[in-house]
């Protein structure tokens, strides 16, 4: 079993720190690892940074420059590169705990699944406001929906890639800034046959940079997810069967946040709630989504 960890990376020197938790990671029993390092900025700024992380690992590392700041691009280009039965996805600001691929592995084993999706933890600092503690609102937690897992996020994933009908599958060139890429990738896969799983054991972890401690930030992304989420309906009926419900559930949120008002923690849960369905109509709408890929923060 060959497994290709494909790691975009755009201007962020932890990238490192990451490559040093995949090398510290237990390897599965009969499984070979190569690492993928996809540079997503104009400049090859991560070059310099990968070759010396890759001369203190065992693991074969192998560098690619895929420049225009499109995380879609980047992400493409590690499916090109990728020659392995499997590939495992990790972002560039994470770290993986030693068990992480071993846990991939094991859930994929006993359930047969074409992709399995693990959690990533969120590590908050001592300048981190108590309600964002509290609710712990950065941590990305793979979910069913209706009993049935019909998508997940390449912060923490396992990709069957050998011989399946979705080799040829792409990520949506178009949400490569907006965000919500991998999100339409498996919602597209799941149509196809890919069927997934979740492994609770799988976990990376991820600091929480100062910039990111704020509502303001929430809100978008929560918002960004909803619109990514309303790919989910593709028929017209769907997206106003969608649309509908969303629209319920958002006001109830709304309403619940208003009622919160005196408890920061329990106010923000429903107002990220209710500006995720908000994004769930708008996705219904297909309305422009912002830009949000670009920066490193």
């Amino acid at each position: 079993m060959k497994i290709d960890v494909c790691i975009c990376t755009f201007r962020r020197s932890f990238v490192t720190e990451t490559l040093q938790s995949v090398e510290r990671a237990q390897t599965p029993p009969g499984v070979e690892v190569r690492v993928i390092v996809i540079d997503n900025d104009e400049t090859p700024s991560a070059e310099n940074l990968v070759s010396a992380a890759a001369a203190t690992m065992s693991r074969p590392v192998h560098y690619i420059h895929a420049p225009a700041a499109n995380i879609s691009i980047a992400r493409n280009a590690g499916l090109d590169a990728a020659n392995g039965d499997w590939i495992a996805f990790l972002d560039d600001d994470e770290l993986a705990d030693p068990e992480w691929l071993v846990a991939l592995v094991a859930r994929q084993n006993e359930t047969g699944a074409d992709a399995v999706f693990g959690h990533s933890r969120a590590n908050y600092g001592s300048d981190a406001p108590a309600w964002i503690v509290e609710g712990d609102f950065h941590s990305q937690f793979a979910a069913p929906r209706g009993g049935v897992v019909q998508t997940g996020h390449t912060c923490n994933a396992l990709l069957r890639w050998g011989d399946t009908p979705w080799r040829g599958e792409r990520f949506e060139l178009e949400r490569g800034r907006a965000g919500g890429e991998d999100t339409e990738f498996f919602f597209r896969l799941h149509r196809i046959g890919a069927r997934y799983a979740i492994a609770d054991d799988s976990i990376v972890r991820e600091d929480v940079p100062p910039a990111r401690l704020q509502l303001s930030w929430l809100l978008r992304r929560r918002y960004r997810i909803g619109q990514s989420y309303a790919v989910s309906a593709t028929m017209l009926t769907e997206r106003l069967g969608l649309f509908s419900f969303a629209a319920v559930k958002a006001s109830y949120c709304l309403f619940r946040a208003g009622l919160a008002v005196p408890n920061p923690e329990k106010r923000a849960f429903w107002l990220l709630r209710g500006t995720m369905h908000a994004g769930v109509c708008a996705g219904c709408l297909k309305l422009r989504q912002a830009v949000l890929y670009g920066a490193t923060t």
